[in-house]
């Protein structure tokens, strides 16, 4: 006796018939998202408007000198540099202060998170754990991926495998496995 698989696309429920190529989607943030990103098919026909679709956005933080955390603000680029009256925004960023490769103000433990532990942090980002994985402890990853590994091997820790899709989609390292050429699988 033999099965029979159907694969459909997730977006319009259309079955994907012989030869139909299906699109891997990954939702890395939505509004309606509450345990981290997800994973969808589509019929690459539903997807052909895409990219004519698609906004230019900023993504921003802000850094309030009462608040605990950064607030992350995303806009439209050309709303975000409406912002700029003192000239061009592309000039007040090029002559702005590059954010240091310290551990971003955000990394910071709470004072009332003593017992949790920091993922976003040098000491403990790119360990396995359960949740959410935060943009800083992306950011950590992305930026120190090769002491971060030496830090996890030398304590007997999995590390952060670039060819591991798994651990390229939660630590948004795309950029960094194609550059190094890292085969996903």
């Amino acid at each position: 006796m033999g099965q029979k698989v159907i694969r459909f696309s997730d977006l319009t429920g259309k079955h994907a018939e012989d030869g139909a190529e299906l699109v891997r989607i990954v939702v890395r943030e939505h509004p309606d998202l509450v345990d981290g990103p997800v994973e969808i098919e589509a019929l690459a026909e539903e997807l052909s408007a895409v990219e004519e679709l698609a906004l230019d956005l900023v993504t921003f933080e802000l850094h309030h000198p009462d608040a605990e955390e950064p607030q992350t603000v995303v806009m439209e680029a050309a709303t975000f540099d409406r912002l700029a009256s003192a000239g061009p925004m592309a000039e007040v960023l090029r002559g702005a202060k590059r954010v240091t490769r310290s551990v971003p103000a955000q990394a910071q433990p709470a004072p009332s998170s003593k017992d949790r532990i920091n993922y976003a942090s040098l000491e403990h980002a790119g360990k396995p754990h359960k949740g959410r994985t935060t943009d800083a402890e992306k950011q950590l990853v992305q930026q120190h991926l090769d002491e971060i590994n030496e830090q996890l091997a030398a304590h007997g820790i999995r590390t952060v495998d670039l060819g591991n899709p798994d651990h390229v989609t939660r630590y948004g390292l795309e950029a960094l496995a194609r550059e190094r050429g890292a085969t996903l699988g």
